[in-house]
């Protein structure tokens, strides 16, 4: 009898889950579907008359669309399903915005207001998306001005990134004024912003306003991480020491990334000793460590021992990676090794199995240019690279075709340059550099002319130079620097011993259509040389004198340097938009490529 019942039960059918509860247990899952999956949930539902759902089920429905489909179609479904019965909670409503793209979010807030949803800060918050144009940054700046929304501090910071992403520092540091409470996530804000709208030097003033502030807020580790990058843009060691000493008094000297971050600085600022220093303290080396080293060496010329630390990475058990072959290929570029450089690059390939990116093409192709296989360099470009060429690329070759002369070659890049819609005044004014170091003052004349047909402008050249945590800024024939009398006072000086000492401007340098005497005179008074002569005055003797330049050094400026080096018993440590020069008894480390 027991075995009967058993067997009945068995048997008999089980009931069948309706259509409501199987769509409900896809409702309530937390992930996005599959466009396949989340398109036949909506179809059963609209087959088996379960839409219009009711509440609860419909702003689950709304929340899962938005999550699942295309931003072409999210909108559209969302808004056929969304009634006056069926607005949702502004907790759901805040998930939607948040699937949705910039436009259809602001679509979207405009709709659920409209029925009676107004949302919270957080909704705007969230519309201010990273991506978002500055017409829309400002729409919603309107918005939260008029509901009265500036005191939410998360809102203020997230309106303030989106001014920052798009450039617009000074509605950034509007918003920032407005701000009731000011706390050290605001700040470090403003600092990105100024960081990434390359306004360093108030980046740096901003330290000493936050310290001052009478909040609470004060630097944390962020805030001395994104001052040290501000410091490496600008060469400013003085006021990087500032920001480790805080550091170091406050606690975040033991941050690994603040370490880093304080080993690149040093070495950007051409104080390889230093960072070298930090670096042997660094108790557990991670990969970014050992790269931030090498690359430093790198940038300042002391290609064998970059290569060494490599070696010694390696051995320590920690694995290169991009970056770190990067930086290893630039020291074999920088430093003229070539033999080491492919060996590395094969390395690279073969050992470690990694794809070689368009840095590392990069450092291939001025290695080969320093050796004067600029043909056999242009092939790899055009034919063998595995990734496109990017402009720099392009440039690298151009520079060495300066340096050799090689004419009809720097014609081509120029053209693949064009092509590439990447053409800036500099690249004409390497080509014009080329055919100065020919002689073809004709085409020199024809290049500047096409440049002025063209609206083309060069960047002025820009020298800087840090005195006791001040930054001095020269450009040619400055005659802004309150002590301007002193300085070109000074200049005259050097110069007469120079002359004495065999000294002679390189005319080349000077690309105008003048004689050689007066090539020789707009020569005199450029950036670099006024900024030497101000440290001069102004620098004790042992102290190295560190300029940090916004482009290439000229030929006669390098020159220059070399020999006031060696008559003055100075060094004097020059960053220029490629790389350092360290300038000691007549020679520089450049080996005169660069």
């Amino acid at each position: 009898m027991a075995l009967a019942q058993q067997l009945s039960r068995a048997l008999r059918p089980r009931p069948v889950p309706s259509p409501s509860a199987a769509a409900t247990a896809l409702l309530t899952s937390a992930s996005p579907l599959p466009l396949r999956h989340f398109l036949q949930l909506h179809a059963h539902l609209l087959r088996t008359g379960v839409l219009p759902l009711d509440h609860t089920a419909a702003s689950a429905f709304l929340s899962l669309a938005a999550a699942s489909l295309p931003s072409l179609r999210a909108l559209a479904v969302v808004q056929h399903h969304l009634t006056p019965a069926s607005v949702p909670s502004t907790l759901c409503c805040n998930s939607i915005l948040r699937s949705l793209p910039e436009s259809d979010a602001l679509s979207f807030l405009r709709r659920m207001r409209a029925l009676g949803r107004r949302g919270n800060a957080f909704s705007l918050a969230i519309l201010l998306k990273p991506s978002c144009t500055l017409a829309h940054a400002r729409q919603l700046h309107a918005n939260v001005v008029a509901e009265g929304h500036l005191g939410d501090a998360l809102l203020a910071t997230s309106l303030m990134r989106s001014y920052a992403t798009c450039g617009a520092g000074e509605s950034a540091r509007k918003v920032f004024d407005e701000m009731l409470i000011k706390d050290t996530v605001a700040w470090n804000v403003l600092i990105t912003c100024y960081v990434r709208n390359k306004r360093t030097k108030d980046t740096l003033k901003l330290f000493d306003e936050m310290r001052r502030s009478e909040s609470e807020a004060g630097p944390d580790e962020v805030t001395c991480i994104l001052l040290l990058q501000a410091c490496m843009s600008l060469g400013a060691l003085d006021f990087g020491e500032q920001i480790w000493e805080y550091a170091m008094e406050h606690g975040y000297g033991g941050e690994l990334k603040v370490r880093n971050s304080l080993i690149t600085m040093y070495t950007r600022c051409g104080c390889v000793e230093k960072a070298y220093e930090v670096f042997c303290g660094t108790p557990r080396k991670t990969v970014v460590t050992w790269s931030a080293m090498i690359s430093g060496l790198a940038a300042n010329g002391f290609g064998k021992d970059a290569i060494s630390a490599f070696e010694e990475m390696s051995k320590s058990g920690v694995a290169p990676d991009a970056q770190t072959f990067t930086g290893v290929l630039s020291a074999c570029s920088h430093s003229g090794l070539v033999d080491e450089g492919f060996r590395f690059f094969d390395m690279m390939r073969y050992e470690y199995q990694m794809m070689p990116n368009v840095r590392h093409y990069g450092c291939i192709v001025d290695l080969m240019g320093r050796s004067g296989l600029l043909d056999e360099a242009y092939t790899l470009v055009v034919k063998e690279m595995r990734v496109a060429p990017d402009a720099t690329i392009w440039r690298t070759l151009l520079g060495a075709c300066r340096i050799h002369g090689h004419v009809d070659l720097g014609e081509k890049i120029i053209s693949h340059l064009i092509e590439l819609k990447a053409q800036q005044a500099g690249d004409y004014v390497l080509l014009l550099n080329t055919y100065a170091t020919v002689g073809d003052w004709k085409k020199v004349a024809d290049v500047r002319k096409l440049m002025k047909e063209n609206g083309i402008q060069t960047t002025p050249g820009c020298t800087t130079v840090e005195v006791n945590g001040e930054l001095h800024e020269f450009v040619a024939d400055d005659d802004s620097h309150p002590r301007k009398a002193e300085i070109y006072s000074k200049l005259d000086e050097i110069n007469r011993h120079l002359r004495i000492a065999g000294y002679v401007p390189n005319v080349s340098s000077e690309l105008h259509d003048l004689d050689s005497e007066g090539k020789g005179c707009a020569l005199t008074y450029h950036g670099e040389k006024l900024a030497i002569a101000f440290a001069l005055l102004v620098m004790p003797q042992r102290r190295p004198i560190r300029l940090a330049k916004n482009v290439r050094v000229c030929v006669d400026c390098h020159n220059f340097t070399k020999v006031f080096a060696s008559v003055y018993n100075r060094l004097v440590i020059v960053r220029d938009r490629t790389r350092f020069h360290h300038f000691e008894g007549g020679q520089c480390s450049c080996n005169d490529y660069w």
